[in-house]
C-alpha cells in the first residue's frame, strides 16, 4: 500500500526551504531526519518518505495479536511525517532572525 508524505510545518516555509537545499546542496548536509545521503532538500525528503515507509512494512513477523492483516494493513497507511533534523532547523532560524 501506498504511504502518503506529510511534511512537517517548518517545510512549508519557502525561506526555510530555501536555506535547508542550500546545505544540503552546498555542504553536502542532512537536514532531513532519515535523508542521509540525499544531495538536495527534495531528495533527502524522498529518502525519508522510503526509508519510513520500509520502516513501516519491516514491523510485521510473527505477533500475538487479535488484529487481522487487513487491519494491521489499514492502520499502517497512515502518512509519513517527513521532519527536518532539529539541531539544523534551529540554526537556519537563527540565521533567518526567527525563533
Amino acid at each position: 500500500m501506498a504511504q502518503q508524505a506529510e511534511k512537517a510545518a517548518e517545510l512549508q516555509d519557502p525561506e526555510i526551504r530555501a536555506e535547508l537545499d542550500r546545505r544540503a546542496r552546498d555542504e553536502g548536509e542532512t537536514v532531513i531526519k532519515s535523508g542521509t545521503g540525499g544531495k538536495s532538500l527534495d531528495a533527502q525528503e524522498r529518502l525519508a518518505e522510503g526509508h519510513n515507509a520500509c520502516v513501516r512494512r519491516k514491523k510485521g513477523g510473527l505477533s500475538r495479536t487479535t488484529e487481522s492483516g487487513k487491519e494491521r494493513a489499514d492502520a499502517e497507511t497512515g502518512a509519513v511525517l517527513i521532519e527536518p533534523d532539529e539541531k539544523t532547523l534551529k540554526e537556519v532560524k537563527k540565521d533567518l532572525g526567527r525563533k
